[in-house]
């Protein structure tokens, strides 16, 4: 462990100590109360304090006070939670201590467990809806491999929903109003059928607003808009005061424009003076190009709207039988159905050349069968859990009508055009007899990559806590996991029309270098078919003899519709298709120790191992890189301190750890698409502090921080620069070839850090309660969140790395106690930092680095009324 996280954890304990050290001697203090918050981290109900985990709770409460509305807003209120879009709203990454995954492939299952109601979601993309009727969100940090359902390497996201009850109608109903027109009702309500057994809770909510950001060809406000919706129908029974039964049934769905991207970093020429894409695109396509200096204007110019799509539904049933006051079992079946579709313009300009678009069919059964067992100094969890599912996804990449021209004339530089011209001279002389030239691109073609992977993972637990002593426990536990998964990766090519796909050439080679001209590449094919046309205008080789019907071959390649595709990227290249069957078994768990020498302070240690099973990538990638990925797993060490101090309404959280992944599973975009590869070893260690502190009876001051220092340890066959060696000619310094000529497609990232982690982030909030009136009182709170610098791009490319951030959040809420009613006035990044979000060299465009947005300022007005 790194001294200097150790030696700031131990100063700020001590602090903590002498300043209360200090404040004891004032005896006249008054005793300002903490809030006790009950969290279900050990699959039992605990007070957070008393849990031996690093565990962040909000409750529904405080989602509505700070106007929390998802996953997104959540992440400043939790230290070490990154979450971020990437493509589309629908593919969210979300990571904790710096490991994560990016839901952009499917073939990848989340490092971080996600759950809601104790039901397992397999796809990110099922968390990202709005929080409503919602009863706590418990944010895990560190391994999961012992008691939830999918054994996670980094952590657990765990989401209650407010449950039916029999007393009384406890509902409310919720509307909001802002600007981008937002426009959001939600409402919950409870229904009692039969008095003390059977109750029903419905909720529902739709949330409706604008873009936030313009564009040249659809108008203005039109993309990164909010379109959501869902119900959720519950049941409760309670045949006797030993038996109770929840059941379940929710449907979800998002259909938004998003997510909107531009330049950052133009290419109109390199650093040699050569233009780039940038310069001949509106020379010869006739279309403008966006400029990086109007970024902030937050105009996109696209060919069309990118669409992300989701229709989530399921039903679950949770049965709690008490046998005894000692022993309960629990059970929880779960069947669910997501259906997603995401596009975009791949190109992000106005020319119609390239897009992507990708549709994923999610099917998952679950089952869980689980005893708990309580007394006095021992508590025992254990059980079997069962996964499966079946998870179809095809991706597909439509190529435009402007591509062919694209293609010639802006990325070869028009350097063919003599070679084709000639073709079509001598179609024209021969009469036909010599076929005229294809088109290298032709619009119309779309590229598929079809992935089925059905997968059962089935696991037994436990875990006991056992007192040693009256201040000492003893907490283990064990997790056999085996799984096993066939997968089908099938790569197909749709011709206009209907011919195959050419497999001619394999490289590209520089057009202003002749060194580069090598067999099999097209300057090479176009060198022989240049020589042959001028043989057989010459009258070298005639018509009619054996030599001509040789010669005319070597202008074939450039006969044929779509020769270009092959070197153009690898995601419209030729590939062969994949089978593979992965079996996998694991053994994880975890060992915690814990000394509470008094019931305000907790101490403990812990070791935790998690685990996620290999795959193969379900999109098109080069055909140098290996399609299947192993396992990734993790092994986490930590220490804690959980300190009440209530005679000053003082409560200090910290937590030092360290962590080792290996076979840490990196998906990177490289300009033609996802390359995901285990990337060997990956290393963290962080700080973790939680403080929350009541100055006064009405005044509350709360801090969160995480310093987390992630790097790759190993990294051999990572992303390589692409923008920097274009704008200044400086080498990636991870190459390994020594040939400038023939470079590899991968570099080794070892020392680099992962996507969008900073080494720290911070909130820091006010709050204060004030008295209005009698029956009238009001919290006004202020937060500010502080993101550090990190790397925008996959790469680590120096030209994506984005500074420092900080966000201003107020709030002012006002409670009208006689009519169970609230009014709260708030705003988000009321300052309107301006930023840039997560980034990526453009498709096709070699030195252009393209961002995404971050969301601008957001005002709104939320009434919320209750009713019992």
């Amino acid at each position: 462990m790194n001294k200097t996280l150790f030696s700031s954890a131990i100063s700020l304990v001590l602090a903590g100590y002498s300043d209360v050290s200090l404040a004891q001697e004032q005896t006249n203090k008054e005793n300002r109360a903490l809030e006790v918050i009950e969290v279900k981290a050990q699959k039992r109900t605990q007070n957070l304090q008393d849990v031996p985990v690093a565990v962040s709770a909000v409750n529904g409460e405080t989602l509505v006070e700070e106007a929390i509305s998802d996953i997104h807003d959540l992440k400043a209120s939790v230290p070490g939670l990154n979450v971020y879009n990437t493509l589309a709203s629908t593919q969210p990454s979300i990571s904790i201590r710096g490991v994560g995954t990016a839901s952009t492939n499917f073939g990848l299952e989340s490092s971080v467990g996600l759950y809601q109601d104790g039901v397992y979601r397999a796809r990110q993309n099922a968390m990202i809806n709005d929080y409503v009727d919602v009863d706590t969100v418990e944010v895990l940090r560190g391994p999961q491999g012992t008691l939830f359902g999918k054994n996670t390497p980094m952590g657990a996201i765990n989401v209650r929903t407010v449950a039916p009850r029999h007393d009384g109608a406890d509902g409310f109903f919720e509307a909001t109003v802002g600007n981008y027109g937002l426009l959001s009702f939600s409402g919950a309500g409870n229904f009692n059928a039969i008095e003390d057994v059977l109750s029903f809770r419905l909720t529902h909510f739709m949330t409706d607003r604008d873009g936030t950001i313009d564009d040249v060809n659809f108008g203005e406000d039109v993309v990164n808009d909010r379109n959501r919706y869902g119900t959720r129908l519950q049941a409760l029974y309670t045949p006797s005061d030993d038996v109770s039964l929840r059941v379940i049934a929710d449907y979800n769905k998002i259909e938004e424009i998003c997510c909107g991207g531009n330049v950052i970093v133009n290419n109109f020429q390199n650093f040699a003076g050569r233009p780039g894409t940038d310069a001949a695109i509106p020379v010869i396509l006739g279309s403008p190009v966006s400029l990086a200096e109007n970024y902030q204007d937050r105009v996109t110019n696209t060919t069309f709207l990118p669409v992300s799509n989701l229709e989530d539904k399921g039903i679950s049933a949770e049965l709690n039988w008490e046998i005894n006051p000692d022993l309960t079992f629990t059970s929880i079946t779960s069947y669910r159905d997501s259906l997603s579709f995401d596009k975009i313009d791949g190109d992000y300009l106005q020319a119609d050349i390239i897009g992507s678009s990708k549709t994923g069919d999610q099917k998952a059964f679950t089952q869980e069968l689980r005893f708990t067992y309580t007394t006095d100094d021992f508590n025992f969890v254990g059980g079997a859990y069962y996964f499966t599912q079946e998870l179809v996804s095809v991706g597909e990449i439509p190529v435009g009508e402007e591509f062919n021209n694209y293609a010639l004339n802006v990325l070869l530089g028009g350097s063919l055009n003599q070679v084709l011209g000639g073709i079509n001279g001598l179609s024209q002389a021969t009469g036909g007899l010599i076929a005229p030239a294809a088109q290298a691109g032709p619009g119309g073609t779309r590229f598929f990559a079809n992935a089925t992977q059905d997968q059962d993972s089935i696991a037994l637990f436990g875990q006991f806590d056992y007192k040693l002593s009256d201040t000492v426990t003893l907490t283990a536990g064990l997790r056999y996991t085996d799984e096993s998964k066939d997968l089908v990766n099938v790569f197909t090519e749709e011709y206009a029309s209907g011919i195959d796909h050419p497999t001619f050439f394999t490289s590209i080679g520089d057009p202003t270098n002749p060194q580069t001209i090598v067999p099999g590449s097209i300057l090479f094919g176009a060198a022989v078919a240049g020589q042959t046309i001028q043989q057989i205008q010459s009258g070298m080789i005639q018509p009619g003899t054996p030599q001509f019907a040789q010669a005319v071959q070597n202008l074939v390649p450039f006969q044929t519709p779509g020769w270009i595709f092959n070197v153009m990227s690898a995601q419209t290249a030729d590939r062969p298709d994949e089978m593979a069957t992965l079996e996998d078994s694991n053994v994880s768990g975890t060992v915690k120790l814990s000394y509470q020498p008094d019931s305000d302070t907790l101490w403990y240690a812990s070791y935790s191992t998690g685990h996620k099973s290999g795959g193969t990538n379900a999109d098109r990638i080069a055909v140098t890189f290996d399609t299947v990925f192993d396992a990734e797993s993790s092994k986490a060490y930590e220490v804690g301190l959980k300190k009440d101090f209530p005679d000053y309404g003082l409560r200090l959280n910290l937590a030092a750890h360290k962590t080792e992944v290996e076979d840490f599973q990196a998906n990177s975009y490289v300009g033609e698409g996802f390359n995901l590869q285990n990337a060997g070893t990956y290393d963290i260690e962080g700080l973790e502090a939680e403080v929350r502190w009541m100055l006064t009876d009405t005044t509350l001051l709360t801090f969160n921080y995480a310093y987390t220092d992630a790097e790759y340890g190993e990294f051999e066959q990572g992303p390589c620069w692409i923008v920097t060696p274009f704008q200044t000619g400086q080498p990636d310094p991870g190459q390994q070839s020594t040939d400038p000529l023939n470079p590899n497609s991968f570099c080794d990232r070892q020392g680099g850090k992962p996507l969008a982690q900073p080494d720290s982030t911070a909130m820091l909030q006010l709050s204060e309660e004030f008295t209005v009136s009698d029956d009238i009182y009001a919290t006004a709170s202020i937060d500010y969140s502080y993101i550090g610098e990190h790397f925008g791009a996959s790469d680590n490319d120096p030209l994506s790395l984005v500074d420092s951030q900080g966000f201003v959040n107020a709030r002012v809420r006002f409670n009208f106690e006689d009519y169970d009613l609230s009014v709260l006035l708030w705003g988000r990044n009321i300052t309107n930092e301006e930023s840039v979000g997560v980034s990526a060299p453009a498709s096709l465009q070699a030195g252009k680095l393209v961002a995404y947005y971050i969301e601008p300022a957001t005002f709104g007005l939320t009434v919320v009324k209750k009713f019992d």
